[in-house]
């Protein structure tokens, strides 16, 4: 990597919210934005993070079922999950922190907020220089008529972000924390309180997915693959050999690759 590369090349514009907006605007800005997770300010100072996992998690609490998404805060949901780091600091130290965080917050010399850095923003600039194969992981996969509920179950007991969607063995879609946050959001809107419990019960992977899903061969290579990535802003591409799954690769994959 270049010595001549510091982080004010590379970091991007912040993007904020703040800690007493409601957690379904949080959302929306999200997707709006392209962007996840959002940097929470308390009177103009960082105060942490809310991603849409945690969205997801907080709409998809039983306890909260009574609530109506647009009454719950960000404040419910802030995590503390970034480090912070100055423009003119070498671009190497990223590699590292994005290892460990989802965000890095870029601060001046004044301590005053002037942008944030990503895998995405990072992954613009540098790249790893190994075979796709080295980069690969193995894929984990749930059935369009496997119920939410268990989705659910499975990513949190299992820290799984993202599931591939199958149906007789053919990829169909994908399922990740934004769709659960997204398909929580709109049911607790529509669905009356007291029929929740029961309706939430018959929802199945196949109501909340994304699909079509974009797919790359197993021989391409790595730098399509990361260029698909970029200019589709998509975390997660699935790696096909053939008619099989072979894989996916992920922005948190090609960052430890680094």
């Amino acid at each position: 990597m270049s010595d001549e590369l510091f982080i004010r090349d590379v970091m991007s514009r912040p993007i904020t919210i703040s800690k007493s907006a409601v957690i379904t605007e949080a959302l929306d800005k999200m997707l709006d934005e392209g962007i996840d997770p959002l940097i929470v300010l308390n009177n103009n100072t960082v105060v942490g993070t809310v991603s849409r996992k945690s969205v997801a998690e907080k709409l998809g609490t039983r306890r909260n079922s009574a609530i109506s998404p647009n009454s719950i805060h960000v404040a419910n949901t802030v995590e503390e999950d970034f480090t912070t780091v100055y423009p003119d600091q070498d671009i190497e130290i990223l590699i590292p922190l994005l290892q460990a965080y989802k965000l890095v917050v870029v601060y001046d010399d004044d301590h005053r907020l002037v942008g944030k850095v990503t895998a995405q923003d990072l992954l613009k600039r540098y790249r790893p220089a190994v075979p796709l194969a080295e980069v690969m992981e193995k894929a984990c996969t749930i059935d369009t008529e496997e119920r939410v509920v268990h989705l659910r179950r499975r990513m949190i007991d299992d820290n799984i972000l993202r599931f591939i969607v199958t149906d007789r063995d053919q990829v169909v879609g994908i399922v990740t924390e934004t769709d659960v946050a997204v398909s929580m959001r709109n049911f607790r809107e529509v669905v009356d309180d007291k029929h929740q419990d029961h309706r939430i019960r018959n929802l199945l992977v196949k109501d909340i997915m994304s699909t079509p899903v974009m797919s790359m061969d197993a021989g391409s290579s790595l730098d399509e693959v990361i260029d698909l990535m970029i200019a589709k802003n998509i975390s997660t591409l699935p790696i096909t050999a053939g008619d099989r799954l072979a894989g996916i690769i992920t922005r948190e994959s090609l960052i430890r690759a680094l």
